[in-house]
C-alpha cells in the first residue's frame, strides 16, 4: 500500500508529463493548432486546484532579536553621558546638604528664641511676684518719704545752697516714680545704669531723655564732685511732674 505522500508525487509527476506532451505536440503541429492563452491559463487553474498537489503555504517563525546593533548607540550614549550624570548627583548631594544645614539652623532660631521668651516671661513672673523694694541701694524711695511736689521742693534746695541734697531728692523721686507709677522693675541693689536701661524698655522717648539726663547730673555730683550747671539742674525741676506724673496725676491723664 502506498502512502498518501506518494500517491501526491505520482500525480504531480503525471500532471507534468501530460504538459510536456501537450507541449510537444503543439510544436510538431501547425501554428494554427497551438493552444490560446485562455487553454494554458484553464489547464494552470486544473493544476492549482488540485487539493493534492502542494501549494504555498505561510509560516512563522520566531527570533531572537539582534539587540548587539541595538545596543551600539546606547554604548555610544553611556561613553558621553557619565559626566552629565556625575554633574546632577553632584547637585543632588550638595542640594541635601544644603537643606540638612538650613533645618539645623531653623531648629537653633527656634530654640534660642524660645529660650529667650521663656526667660523674658519667666523673669516677668518674678518681678510680678517680688515685693517693690523700700530702698535703691542707700536712698529711700517710699512714696510717703517724698514731699508731694518734688520738682518744686528740689529746686528750693538747690537755691539755697543743698546742691547735692537737692539731687538727691531728684534721682530718689524720680526712682519712686518709675517704681510706684511705671511699675519698672527696679531693684534694690539696681545700679544707676541698670535703672536707664529698665526704664529704656518701658518710658516713651522723651520720659526717657530726661531721666537718662537727671542721672547724669545726679552722678556728676555722687561720684565727681561736680555740680552740674544751675540752668540745667532747675530745668530738671521744673519738668519733673510733666515727664514723671505722680499715680494722681497719671490716673486723671488716662
Amino acid at each position: 500500500m502506498t502512502s498518501r505522500s506518494e500517491r501526491m508525487r505520482d500525480r504531480f509527476i503525471a500532471v507534468v508529463l501530460a504538459c510536456a506532451f501537450a507541449c510537444g505536440v503543439a510544436q510538431a503541429a501547425p501554428s494554427t493548432d497551438a493552444p490560446t492563452r485562455e487553454q494554458v491559463q484553464a489547464a494552470a487553474d486544473v493544476v492549482r486546484a488540485d487539493p493534492n498537489l502542494p501549494g504555498t503555504k505561510t509560516t512563522k517563525e520566531l527570533r531572537f532579536k539582534d539587540r548587539e546593533k541595538k545596543d551600539k548607540p546606547e554604548a555610544k550614549k553611556d561613553e558621553i553621558a557619565p559626566w552629565l550624570v556625575d554633574f546632577f548627583r553632584a547637585i543632588s548631594e550638595g542640594g541635601r546638604v544644603l537643606v540638612w544645614v538650613l533645618g539645623a539652623l531653623l531648629f537653633a532660631w527656634v530654640a534660642v528664641s524660645l529660650h529667650r521668651w521663656v526667660k523674658v516671661r519667666a523673669d516677668g513672673a518674678r518681678h510680678a511676684m517680688d515685693p517693690l523694694p523700700s530702698h535703691v541701694g542707700v536712698l529711700d524711695i517710699r512714696p510717703e518719704t517724698l514731699p508731694a511736689n518734688i520738682g518744686d521742693a528740689a529746686a528750693g534746695l538747690w537755691q539755697r545752697g543743698q546742691q547735692r541734697a537737692a539731687l538727691s531728692l531728684l534721682y530718689r523721686g524720680a526712682l519712686s516714680r518709675l517704681v510706684h507709677v511705671q511699675s519698672v522693675p527696679v531693684r534694690a541693689a539696681s545700679t544707676e545704669g541698670e535703672c536707664v536701661a529698665l526704664a529704656s524698655r518701658v518710658l516713651a522717648p522723651a520720659p526717657q531723655a530726661f531721666f537718662a539726663q537727671l542721672v547724669d547730673a545726679w552722678q556728676l555730683a555722687a561720684y565727681g564732685e561736680r555740680l552740674p550747671a544751675t540752668a540745667g539742674v532747675l530745668a530738671l525741676c521744673g519738668d519733673f511732674d510733666r515727664h514723671l506724673p505722680d499715680a494722681a496725676s497719671t490716673g486723671a491723664a488716662r
